[in-house]
């Protein structure tokens, strides 16, 4: 079901304070909120035409995520901003007035050709690796911006598509991986949002193999520095179901793996991510445990926040549980009432949620021109 208004969705979705009271429910002490009616990369400001409009419309958004949702609950939300990266001097203007707010990670897109920019290896992102460097930010890429799993075909059934979707990451951070600006910072952070991390060994090994064989013609930059090595230095990896990646935790890298829950979509282990994830590290060591559930997010985020406003024991899953009790938070599952893919009884295709999102959008474009 695709809700198609607000009244179709968890209050969570839109309310702070009930997102909060869904976090306690599901054990989560601290959340980083993608915006999914501004697109993760902000495509909705990308796409006005008025792109003065735009800028303001951008840095108000930002305001209202810091001010008014974030600081709701002061150390439960990480800021996370959205930049104007078709104009780079107001990229760069906006990435040191975030910073000034308290940001400490913001959001683009991996492949930003698809917007009608430049490659991420062109000098045109210059001066935002220096602008973020300069103000200790990391950069989070999520899954789908720039390099979506590729439908089969239109009559492929849809979960060929969704089961791909996190190894279509692998594309983007290989891409990545080539980035120049990993040799000259060596203190760059990037993470991976929903990408998981079953795949990235195999990434690394192949990464460290065709470098191996054709370095001597390709100019590589990695002559002296493996590129899986390079990826443990700048990449973290998150994670919300993937057990055979935590059996391998080893070759993945303890320090590199972080633990999501993607509330509110279909994939989201909600209301029950906390047992869910136990049973998916309760054979790592306590160190391992503490890493992967909130030591690393808090390293590779900045996210000093979460402690420094509450205490440690009032953010246990314990703890948050008791709270959602207290307030007795309904986790009964809601109806949406929203679109449906098809009313025939086949399996469900690509083509026929293709077909549906296009007539949302077509909906959604005469209600702008009516209006």
């Amino acid at each position: 079901m695709e809700p198609t208004s607000l009244d179709q969705l968890r209050d969570g979705c839109w309310d702070v304070h009930k997102r909060i009271d869904d976090m306690d429910v599901n054990g989560v002490a601290a959340s980083m909120c993608f915006g999914n009616s501004i697109g993760f990369d902000g495509q909705t400001f990308h796409k006005a035409p008025d792109k003065t409009l735009s800028l303001r419309h951008m840095q108000a958004y930002n305001d209202w995520h810091h001010d008014e949702w974030c600081m709701a609950y002061p150390g439960r939300f990480i800021p996370l901003a959205i930049m104007p990266t078709w104009d780079m001097d107001a990229t760069v203007a906006e990435i040191h007035r975030c910073a000034k707010k308290g940001f400490r990670v913001v959001s683009m897109n991996e492949n930003p050709t698809v917007q009608g920019l430049p490659s991420i290896h062109n000098d045109y992102w210059n001066p935002m690796f220096k602008a973020l460097m300069d103000n200790d930010m990391t950069i989070a890429l999520h899954i789908g911006s720039g390099n979506p799993a590729p439908h089969a075909s239109m009559e492929t059934p849809i979960e060929a598509w969704i089961s791909t979707m996190p190894l279509s990451v692998a594309q983007g951070v290989a891409d990545w991986l080539q980035l120049e600006e990993l040799h000259q910072y060596p203190d760059m952070r990037i993470i991976v949002s929903e990408g998981s991390i079953g795949w990235v060994p195999y990434l690394m090994e192949r990464a460290d193999f065709s470098n191996w064989r054709h370095k001597a013609w390709t100019r590589s930059r990695f002559q002296d520095i493996k590129p899986s090595e390079l990826m443990k230095r700048h990449f973290a990896h998150c994670f919300l179901w993937d057990p055979y990646g935590l059996k391998n935790l080893a070759e993945v890298g303890e320090d590199n793996v972080t633990y999501e829950v993607d509330y509110p979509h279909s994939d989201a282990l909600w209301p029950d991510a906390a047992e869910l994830l136990w049973e998916q590290v309760k054979n790592l060591s306590d160190e391992q445990i503490d890493k992967v559930t909130h030591l690393n997010a808090i390293r590779w985020l900045r996210h000093d926040a979460l402690f420094e406003h509450n205490r440690r024991e009032d953010m246990t899953v314990g703890a948050c549980h008791a709270r959602a009790a207290a307030k007795q938070v309904d986790t009964a599952p809601k109806s949406s009432g929203g679109s449906v893919p098809t009313t025939e009884t086949r399996p469900v295709t690509s083509g026929d949620v293709m077909e549906m999102f296009k007539a949302h959008a077509e909906k959604r474009a005469k209600e702008v021109e009516v209006a």
